[in-house]
């Protein structure tokens, strides 16, 4: 017999958020973890609900850029030595996903699932009594020269036509949003549509602390395989445990793919090796969210703290970190706000969970329609977790999903 209707695998903000979703439609729910809740990349990453991030990561323009990128180490996309044989059938899928048709169509899911995500966020927040935790205090992207701005010209483009709010800005402007900018950076593009939240692993302890006030039981438990069995999913874990529930749902971030293929799929997930530092809270007077697109990270104004952060390490699970990437930003970081106190940071690293096209696998498993997927979203987890949620929640209960899900189905690799 099921001890609980639903398990969710996965404490992160997207399992969290699932799990209360399905709690609210009435389902009895656990969440298993194999550390605890908001132990991954729902801790430290940037606290951005990134809406106008529409654009995937493989793109031409990444395609332009990646060369020169991979060859400094400590760059914001690159590879270790290490890691690169493992990494070259994903590195050709990633590839295969920047042409021109293969973007238009992950732009066209990724903005249906961002529009759902937005609609969703403050319902949410305010079912899990969290919104005074949100912020709409934008995001000013900077360029070093016209050359770099008018490269990105494009991608404001295809903003545009999805019916993005952003304003072009000249350095005076730029310094009324945010002063203290170094003179190197001559444009900007100010997006006011781009919320944040105070704190990302206080935001997601609260969203745990919520689910278990109403009622819902939370064990620490890292699992190893998923059985089908008659009208259930058995879930094993390390420990020689099995639970039993009607339906499961696999979030488990990086790890979900490890999981998945128990059942017998085959998911190439792949990990974004996220980096940062966060310095005291008055390191400097941070206005709204910078961010350094030619350098690969941000700038982000939080409760506990102002965290430089971001870049993509494509290195796995295994390697050891490297946080001389976290210093490499830091430095950048000082050259860039010039009145910036670099003292005092704490280091971090995450994994985030990514797929080739951008896109997140969302869909029931192909061994049994009693599995949902709802993982991937590389560094867009916070951002489409209400939505991720509210599409969770429809097919547990047997809802067609707000949005058509098939752009996410786990099987169209």
């Amino acid at each position: 017999m099921a001890g609980s209707d639903v398990i969710v695998i996965g404490a992160g903000v997207v399992g969290l958020s699932a799990a209360i979703a399905a709690q609210a439609r009435g389902l009895s729910v656990t969440v298993l973890d194999r550390e605890e809740p908001a132990a991954g990349a729902s801790a430290g990453n940037a606290g951005a609900f990134a809406f106008t991030d529409i654009l995937p990561l493989a793109s031409p323009g990444i395609l332009k850029k990646a060369p020169k990128w991979l060859v400094d180490p400590l760059g914001p996309l690159t590879v270790p030595p290490a890691y690169a044989l493992k990494i070259a059938p994903w590195m050709f899928r990633f590839w295969r996903a920047c042409s021109p048709k293969r973007v238009a169509h992950s732009t066209a899911a990724q903005t249906a699932l961002m529009d759902l995500s937005k609609a969703e966020l403050e319902p949410f927040l305010d079912q899990t009594g969290t919104m005074p935790m949100l912020r709409k205090e934008g995001n000013l992207q900077v360029y070093e020269g016209e050359g770099e701005f008018k490269a990105s010209l494009a991608g404001w483009k295809a903003r545009e036509e999805h019916r993005i709010e952003f304003h072009h800005l000249d350095a005076a402007e730029m310094a009324e949003i945010q002063p203290g900018l170094s003179v190197r950076f001559t444009h900007g593009t100010f997006t006011p549509g781009w919320y944040s939240i105070a704190d990302p692993k206080l935001y997601t302890l609260a969203l745990a602390d919520h689910f278990r006030l109403k009622g819902g039981v939370i064990e620490r438990a890292e699992v190893l395989a998923l059985k089908p069995a008659e009208g259930v999913v058995e879930v094993m874990a390390t420990d020689g445990s099995v639970r039993r529930a009607a339906q499961v749902v696999l979030s488990a971030g990086a790890f979900s793919h490890r999981i998945a293929r128990s059942i017998g799929e085959s998911i190439p997930l792949e990990t974004e090796r996220g980096y940062n530092t966060t310095l005291p809270s008055d390191a400097f007077d941070l206005r709204t969210q910078v961010t350094f697109g030619g350098h690969g990270f941000v700038i982000t104004r939080l409760s506990s703290g102002i965290r430089v952060g971001g870049a993509v390490e494509l290195g796995g699970l295994e390697l050891p970190p490297n946080f001389r990437r976290s210093e490499a930003m830091l430095k950048k970081a000082q050259a860039f706000l010039p009145g910036l106190k670099p003292e005092g940071g704490v280091q971090w690293m995450g994994f985030r969970p990514s797929l080739s096209d951008s896109l997140p696998a969302i869909g029931r498993a192909r061994a049994t329609s009693r599995v949902i997927y709802a993982f991937g979203h590389g560094h867009l987890g916070l951002t489409q977790s209400a939505g991720t949620a509210r599409i969770v929640a429809d097919l547990l209960t047997g809802q067609t999903p707000a949005i058509d899900i098939a752009p996410f189905s786990p099987q169209r690799f």
